[in-house]
């Protein structure tokens, strides 16, 4: 059993059907990630895994159980955590009570040991601990979002376009964290404009075109693949 399964999900902002009948499926351990143009229904499916915005046909199963009208804060409490595109950190807050609201719903005792994991990831942020994260660099609060989403102990992080915006050596280095992030036991699901990056640090991919998923393959398959390489490998 997969740790995650979208099956025929149909989705819609009020007429407007945004996935088309899509099936994904991610399995424990892996990062797994999303490709496609503007408008293709990459965010839209990590919102619908949310709950941000539930399908209106369709089922997502998590860990074995249907979570397609799950409310999204019960969600979070299953364990799945998203990096929102945009970041959405909260600007008059510090770093650190960023990071705090990240375990909002949390009620055990390994809090502290999940900030520590979160300053080793990203040290800048521990640097950063008491200033405003509105003044921060794009960079920073994009760690910052990462780190947030972290806080909740997720099994399933959703990464939505993590180096939208950022210098190629800051996107390096996001994705070297995530990497790191993978190799220390948390699932991944990644949207990212960015293919070359994506598919490098993924095992598998989907590639989406208005709504529907048009290929999938191993990751390795996808960049050797002459209609993805033209169409997102700049190629």
């Amino acid at each position: 059993m997969a740790l995650l399964e979208l099956h025929d999900v149909h989705t819609f902002y009020g007429g407007i059907e945004a996935l088309k009948g899509i099936s994904v499926e991610v399995e424990e351990g892996e990062v797994v990630t999303l490709i496609g143009a503007n408008g293709a229904g990459k965010s839209t499916t990590l919102r619908s895994i949310s709950g941000l915005t539930p399908p209106r046909t369709g089922s997502i199963r998590f860990d074995g159980a249907e979570i397609g009208d799950t409310p999204p804060q019960d969600i979070v409490k299953l364990g799945i955590s998203q990096a929102p595109e945009g970041r959405r950190i909260f600007p008059r807050m510090t770093v650190r009570e960023n990071l705090e609201l990240g375990a909002f719903l949390r009620k055990d005792e390994a809090i502290d040991g999940d900030m520590r994991r979160v300053f080793a990831l990203f040290p800048r942020l521990e640097e950063r601990d008491r200033q405003k994260a509105g003044t921060m660099s794009g960079g920073e609060q994009q760690m910052l979002a990462i780190g947030r989403a972290l806080m909740s102990n997720p099994k399933l992080l959703l990464l939505d376009e993590p180096a939208m915006g950022l210098a190629p050596v800051l996107v390096e280095r996001i994705y070297e964290t995530i990497a790191e992030i993978n190799r220390q036991g948390t699932t991944i699901l990644l949207v990212e404009q960015n293919a070359n990056y994506a598919l490098e640090v993924s095992s598998r991919g989907y590639v989406l075109e208005t709504g529907t998923v048009t290929l999938t393959a191993k990751s390795d398959s996808l960049r050797e693949n002459p209609d993805v390489q033209r169409a997102y490998l700049g190629a």
